[in-house]
């Protein structure tokens, strides 16, 4: 089943049979008429916390970074969600639910544009035609469209301070516009994903691990920045902010109740308080695992691995929020904890791959370990649909950015020079300093 009534159950679905119910259309659950009202407040709230991750994602960028890129960074940020918005709009909410005549395939695309529809308003004041019944097309959309720049905001953070501008916007365009609506159509569209029982309820893969695979391949293509390894030894680049990157990762947990709470798809007060319990506590396991293994392993507790620990218990938990017990949410999101330290010193120190602010290893490397946990741990799910998920995902999105990004390296370039890059990119790109009146130091 997809079409109007099932082409939503993407980020997971609850509806919520009324006590007094009222007439819907043929293939929707009854839902009263507060009930509707109450699923479609809920959901446009925790829209409007979705949105206030961007900010996040800006400060937290901004502040693991120099200064002498802050203008940079949330110039990206802030063109990245304008970008996503639009394009979700002209193509991909199309692409990603296509419709019931594409059940279990690969592809397929409903057309350009926005469009309800009969849906867009209730039938003779009380039929629901849209979403089963439990929300309006455009409370659906409004949801869904917040999400669609994570993925590309995910690899701005990757390939931070030396990046050209412009080749990096045209690369995320096609990357949101194309690369993430047709993964999300794979499962939360009832393509083939979803027919195998691959089971990601907000997106630790279809959201996170598409944005990690490509930042990792974004930044293997562009190299690491000027002096970051010296004699084949890592070198350590301070961010020049951390009150600016807590306040980062505070939106980001803050706004991480609505990209779980509102995937339940409606106001179910049983789901969503699992889902938002089940998201806090691997949140706060995330920054305990990662505290005790800094503290261990690098002798002093570093407090940036403290930040990314409760990026990765929250991404550790969104693929099986909903289907995960209290117990299992606090282990899962131990574990990403741990895993996101012992990640974030593999890629800089082994393979040399120079991430700022640890993207690859919070989102990749994290949304896999989250969506195996779905399997592992969530009530009547299967490991191996999960594998099969990661894999296909994986090979689709390095496949697609290593294209893009190497044609847009060929024909235009992808990286500022030296100079530009010591000098900053806020005067090289922009002409614009984050702190006017403020000596910035640029030989680094």
């Amino acid at each position: 089943m997809r079409g109007q009534s099932l082409r939503n159950l993407g980020v997971g679905a609850v509806l919520i049979p009324a006590t007094a119910g009222i007439a819907l259309a043929e293939d929707a659950a009854p839902v009263s008429l507060e009930m509707f009202t109450v699923n479609n407040v809920w959901m446009m709230v925790a829209a409007f916390l979705v949105f206030i991750m961007h900010l996040g994602f800006a400060t937290l960028e901004s502040g693991l970074t120099r200064a002498k890129n802050t203008t940079n960074i949330l110039f990206k940020n802030t063109a990245i969600v304008s970008i996503g918005l639009i394009t979700y709009t002209v193509i991909g909410f199309n692409l990603m639910y296509p419709g019931d005549e594409f059940a279990g395939d690969f592809f397929g695309f409903a057309g350009f544009w926005i469009d309800a529809g009969a849906d867009a308003t209730a039938v003779d004041g009380v039929k629901f035609a849209y979403g089963g019944g439990g929300y309006t097309y455009w409370t659906d959309f409004l949801f869904q469209a917040m999400f669609a720049a994570t993925a590309a905001t995910i690899i701005s953070g990757a390939v931070a301070e030396r990046v050209k501008l412009g080749p990096f916007l045209i690369f995320v365009t096609f990357y949101v516009a194309i690369c993430y609506p047709i993964v999300g159509m794979w499962q939360w569209g009832g393509g083939w994903l979803a027919e195998k029982g691959f089971h990601d309820f907000a997106g630790s893969t279809i959201v996170h691990s598409v944005g990690g695979w490509g930042a990792l391949v974004c930044t293997w293509i562009l190299g690491p920045r000027h002096g970051k390894y010296v004699e084949g030894k890592s070198r350590g680049i301070l961010g020049h902010n951390m009150p600016l990157a807590a306040i980062g990762v505070f939106l980001l947990w803050l706004g991480w109740f609505g990209f779980n709470g509102g995937s339940v798809k409606s106001a179910d007060a049983v789901g969503t308080s699992l889902v938002l319990v089940t998201t806090n506590l691997a949140a706060a396991a995330g920054v305990l695992g990662a505290m005790t293994t800094s503290w261990i392993f690098q002798k002093k507790p570093d407090f940036t691995m403290v930040l990314n620990g409760a990026l990765a218990g929250l991404v550790g938990i969104t693929a099986g929020a909903d289907v995960t017990m209290p117990t299992s949410a606090v282990i899962i999101g131990a574990l990403a904890g741990v895993l996101v330290v012992f990640s974030v010193l593999f890629f800089d120190q082994v393979l040399k791959i120079d991430d700022p602010v640890g993207a690859i290893s919070v989102h990749l490397v994290c949304g896999i370990w989250g969506t195996l946990a779905a399997g592992i741990f969530g009530t009547g799910k299967q490991v191996m649909p999960q594998v099969i998920g990661i894999v296909a995902v994986g090979v689709f999105c390095v496949t697609f950015a290593a294209v893009f990004f190497f044609l847009i390296k060929l024909v235009v370039g992808v990286r500022v020079s030296e100079e530009e890059e010591i000098r900053g990119l806020d005067i090289s790109e922009h002409d614009q300093e984050a702190y006017a009146g403020f000596q910035i130091f640029r030989t680094q």
